[in-house]
């Protein structure tokens, strides 16, 4: 299962998270190394529960014609801009953002503004 997560998730540029209950919604997220990243806040895409979610998330990855390819429940810690998990992973995230400011704008605004999530597979 894990192999399956990793190559699915690595090939996703959305994912499907189901959080609290919530009917599940739509994120652009980036997979790196073993985790999926999720940037949310201001300015920035909505993920209701997702910062305050203290236990398990579902997540799911979808293949180019809709149909789910897994779902995969996932363990969410933050990621804060003083870690070296922010050095190593925000810009990478910031360079996949579309249609946003310059990479090292975004990181700045991110620090102050938004909040960054990972998944890590349960």
């Amino acid at each position: 299962m894990r192999a399956l997560v990793e190559e699915a998730m690595r090939k996703a540029a959305v994912a499907w998270l189901e959080v609290s209950g919530q009917p599940p919604y739509v994120v652009w997220c980036l997979w790196v190394d073993d985790s999926l990243y999720v940037v949310s806040g201001p300015d920035e895409q909505p993920a209701p529960g997702l910062a305050g979610a203290g236990g398990v998330v579902r997540v799911s990855a979808r293949g180019d014609h809709g149909g789910r390819i897994v779902t995969w429940p996932a363990r969410v810690s933050r990621v804060r801009p003083e870690s070296e998990q922010w050095a190593a992973v925000v810009p990478q995230l910031a360079a996949k953002r579309l249609n946003g400011p310059s990479a090292r704008d975004l990181v700045e605004r991110w620090a102050r503004t938004a909040v960054v999530s990972r998944l890590t597979p349960a």
